[in-house]
């Protein structure tokens, strides 16, 4: 008996998907939340909003979105963790910054989920998503948010 429930409950879920493009950003960590909301349909009062890049050099994650000294901070550290130039790096075709760009990408990652509540995002009080450009010029970045209710 619990097991038909579970597929009826199932059947009634909905997933909406919307494709969008950010503006581009100069490299370093952003917070993009509003421009996200802005590109969402109504969201439903429950559910999971799954937000993807559909770039190997850029990242989103979920952080302070309070005190612009974390932005600084973040830049600083990722580019000490992966500096541009090294030596041994083979992929430099399309400039120093490429290859470092896709390494701090694979670190942070390209996508975040967040719950939803109450028909709104249930981001903590001090947090937000960010946009983490790693080019120097990365230009437009398409994004794929896909609701599930």
């Amino acid at each position: 008996m619990e097991v038909g429930f579970f597929f009826y409950l199932f059947e009634k879920r909905m997933v909406q998907q919307v494709s969008f493009s950010l503006s581009p950003y100069p490299r370093g960590f952003h917070i993009i939340t509003h421009d996200v909301i802005r590109q969402l349909p109504d969201l439903p009062q429950t559910g999971i909003l799954h937000l993807f890049i559909k770039h190997t050099s850029a990242g989103l994650t979920i952080n302070e979105n309070a005190d612009p000294d974390v932005r600084v901070d973040y830049e600083s550290i990722f580019n000490k963790l992966v500096p541009e130039n090294m030596p041994f790096l083979v992929h430099t075709i399309e400039g120093p910054d490429d290859m470092p760009a896709h390494i701090k990408s694979s670190l942070v990652g390209s996508s975040v989920s967040i719950p939803i509540t109450d028909g709104k995002l249930n981001l903590g009080t001090w947090q937000g998503i960010y946009l983490c450009e790693f080019r120097n010029r990365g230009g437009s970045r398409k994004l794929v948010a896909t609701i599930y209710s």
